[in-house]
């Protein structure tokens, strides 16, 4: 089926989820997100993947494996809450979720935004990101000046306090800057009317477009 949004009570039934994590309460309303939630967000992953394959942008994803299960790994968490409280897919060059590079949206009743990037790397790949921005600064700092010139920022709230072991010799700040990040993100919220909209294919699309040189300077340092 086309994307034709989300349902009306998308938002609200996250928001009733939170007070009643309850296997009961959620088999109640089961349908709600089945025919609300979950299918109209595998529309919307494929409905995008085709349109970021027309404009030849390197990221898929289909409806099995790019959206995020409802229920929570809780082995290891103190909150035993079994449900999350929102939703999310992920699209990226392999189509899976276990790759650097991706695009995420993320769908909340605190708030729903799309972002592109990589969140907590693995170490390597952490590595290899921090050598191409020491290497080449110019092209991080190049990137940089793209995103702003599409209203587009670098999150600055994943960051080291200290310099990394091996680049105590570099004098300039904004250098430092840049090589303390632990993560290289961009996002863009989205408003919560728009989730119901068709039109969100487009938005996505126009993200992830604007996007582009980061997820290019990142696949470049980590190939």
């Amino acid at each position: 089926m086309p994307f034709t949004g989300l349902g009306p009570q998308t938002l609200p039934f996250f928001k009733a989820l939170g007070f009643h994590q309850t296997k009961a309460w959620f088999e109640e309303n089961r349908a709600i997100y089945e025919t609300q939630v979950k299918a109209p967000l595998g529309d919307l992953v494929e409905d995008l993947s085709a349109e970021l394959q027309r404009r030849k942008i390197p990221v898929h994803g289909d409806r099995k494996k790019a959206i995020f299960r409802l229920h929570r790994d809780t082995r290891f968490s103190k909150d035993k809450s079994p449900y999350k409280t929102n939703a999310g897919f992920v699209l990226n060059r392999d189509g899976t979720r276990g790759t650097g590079g991706m695009v995420y949206c993320h769908v909340d009743p605190t708030g729903c935004f799309v972002a592109a990037g990589w969140y907590m790397p693995e170490p390597e790949t952490l590595a290899a990101i921090r050598a191409a921005i020491a290497k080449k600064p110019k092209a991080f700092f190049d990137m940089e000046a793209a995103l702003r010139a599409k209203k587009l920022n670098l999150s600055g709230e994943f960051t080291l306090k200290r310099t990394p072991r091996g680049y105590e010799a570099i004098a300039d700040d904004k250098l430092l800057t840049a090589i303390k990040r632990t993560a290289l993100l961009t996002s863009r919220p989205i408003p919560d009317a728009d989730i119901h909209k068709p039109r969100l294919v487009k938005q996505l699309a126009d993200f992830t477009e604007a996007a582009l040189p980061l997820l290019q300077f990142g696949w470049k340092a980590t190939a």
